[in-house]
């Protein structure tokens, strides 16, 4: 009588004999958990950004995980300077104050977003001449202010495009 008309199966597959014992079968199935992704690790490993978990970190008040990037230093050719790195409280007269105390200034400008008015963290200030503009980025760059480390170098364009 074979197995199937009693309705029970035999231990043993039609395929052969089952092992037991060695664990072959079981580390092989825990090296495929460990190795196995999540869905947005899959994602970060194709974009190259492979990062595990241990090493993101927690999202919130973490370090950022890339190096910090070096401002480009760009040469005072021009009496415009740009101002990055800016906190984002700083106004137009508080920058007109700090670099008068290197020079005159003509024009100082926040540029803040359309929407909503909020600073975008940089700015530009326009000096009287370029020996002043070159005595304030020796004096203010990488200067304390507002709680933040000015970055103080000539401005790329030297024509101000008005919007």
């Amino acid at each position: 009588m074979n197995n199937y008309s009693t309705g029970r199966r035999s231990h043993r597959s039609r395929g052969g004999s089952r092992r037991r014992g060695n664990g072959h079968a079981r580390r092989q199935r825990e090296e495929a958990k460990e190795q196995k992704k999540t869905f947005w690790q899959r994602i970060a490993a194709f974009f190259g950004n492979a990062t595990t978990r241990a090493a993101a970190g927690s999202r919130n008040g973490a370090q950022p995980s890339r190096p910090a990037r070096k401002p480009e230093r760009i040469e005072v050719t021009s009496p415009r300077l740009y101002v990055g790195n800016l906190s984002f409280d700083a106004t137009e007269s508080d920058l007109f104050e700090l670099f008068n105390g290197v020079g005159h200034v003509q024009n100082a400008e926040v540029v803040s977003y359309r929407h909503n008015q909020r600073s975008k963290g940089f700015a530009f200030v326009q000096m009287q001449t370029i020996d002043e503009a070159k005595r304030a980025v020796e004096e203010l760059h990488d200067k304390e202010f507002l709680g933040r480390r000015l970055v103080v170098s000539g401005a790329k364009s030297g024509e101000h495009r008005a919007r």
